[in-house]
């Protein structure tokens, strides 16, 4: 049974309009409030504390691992008087002590509006009939919910098998239509990314999702099927688009890229990075987006490995659903959702805003 003091943290989260709950011994429990950190306890937490809670919500298929590894991914749900509540829980060990944090999953799955995604990026997307979709940016940068909203949409849209492999599983996705989705998740469903996958494609699908990709094994066959016929999202973590082109060549050996940069460059149809940036409305985040289509021109400088050709292809693709971040953060400062400030030091180019170059 969760823990009295946990529970309260976690039902109070909502309140606060907390997106994250810390619970780091020596601490006091603290929230996350539109990427700000604040108190959520007057008192400092022991490690006997921390893990009191943190044992209490620990599935049982995840104890002997956490012992063992020292570091686990789960979900949980809290039940609620109107409704359930549902985490995403990372625990981890520091100088021997358990420490964990909470980020909170809505209920509903968002739409792309809601997130402040482009509606018409987004059609163009899940219009892709196959190929590798992928969705990159650092931790927090709402890579999972955009996804999510991506998928609904296949969802509702019917006529899809879509299986999608997860670590954890998230967002549940309701039955919608003539569509059919199976979730499955690393360490209770499947052991691995790679597994999942390869299971996967033995089950009829049209779309698979892999919550990331982290090897090279997955990213060998997340290419290899992509080139066969079926539609793949995944995330990566990279600060940019072109980044996840050369996170997934290097996952390889040298004397193979050449072999990846000609298989990359028929599979990859979208690389699109996000930034959730402090926004000006009601102290909420705003996300920010960089979109990278693989047309003629991009596919042809993966092929010849000259990744620096990238950024100009983003710059004049705009016909092909492409812009660059600078210009996504120009929209941002004119619809006021962030300051120029802000916009200046997340931008490629800060002279654009009134900044310094950086080269």
């Amino acid at each position: 049974m969760i823990d009295n003091r946990l529970h309260d943290l976690l039902e109070n989260m909502s309140a606060a309009e907390a997106s994250d709950l810390h619970l780091i011994p020596g601490h006091r429990p603290t929230y996350r409030v539109h990427g700000e950190l604040g108190a959520a306890s007057e008192s400092a937490i022991s490690p006997e504390e921390t893990l009191q809670m943190i044992d209490s919500i620990v599935p049982r298929h995840l104890k002997e691992a956490m012992s063992q590894q020292r570091d686990c991914d789960f979900a949980i749900q809290l039940d609620h008087e109107e409704r359930p509540m549902r985490f995403r829980v990372n625990v981890a060990t520091s100088r021997n002590a358990s420490g964990a944090c909470f980020r909170a999953i809505p209920n509903e799955i968002p739409t792309l509006p809601e997130l402040g995604f482009s509606s018409e990026l987004g059609v163009r997307m899940i219009k892709q009939r196959d190929g590798l979709i992928l969705i990159t940016g650092i931790t927090g940068s709402g890579k999972t919910t955009t996804l999510a909203a991506l998928i609904q949409m296949l969802n509702s849209a019917g006529g899809r098998r879509i299986i999608t492999i997860e670590e954890p599983i998230e967002y549940i996705y309701e039955p919608m239509g003539s569509s059919i989705i199976t979730q499955r998740e690393v360490g209770v469903d499947v052991p691995s990314f790679y597994e999942g996958l390869r299971s996967g494609l033995r089950q009829d699908p049209d779309v698979l999702l892999v919550g990331e990709i982290r090897d090279r094994e997955t990213a060998q066959l997340a290419v290899s099927a992509a080139e066969t016929g079926h539609l793949i999202f995944a995330t990566m973590h990279t600060r940019d688009a072109k980044s996840a082109i050369t996170r997934i060549i290097d996952l390889f050996p040298a004397e193979r890229h050449d072999e990846m940069r000609a298989q990359l460059a028929m599979s990859l149809r979208f690389a699109i990075a996000q930034y959730l940036l402090p926004g000006t409305i009601g102290g909420r985040r705003a996300l920010a987006i960089e979109s990278m289509y693989a047309n003629f021109t991009v596919r042809s400088a993966i092929r010849q490995g000259r990744i620096e050709m990238i950024d100009t292809a983003i710059q004049s693709g705009r016909a092909d659903g492409m812009f660059s971040l600078d210009t996504d953060l120009s929209r941002l400062v004119a619809d006021n959702r962030i300051t120029v400030e802000t916009a200046r030091s997340y931008a490629q180019d800060p002279s654009e805003f009134g900044g310094e170059a950086k080269f």
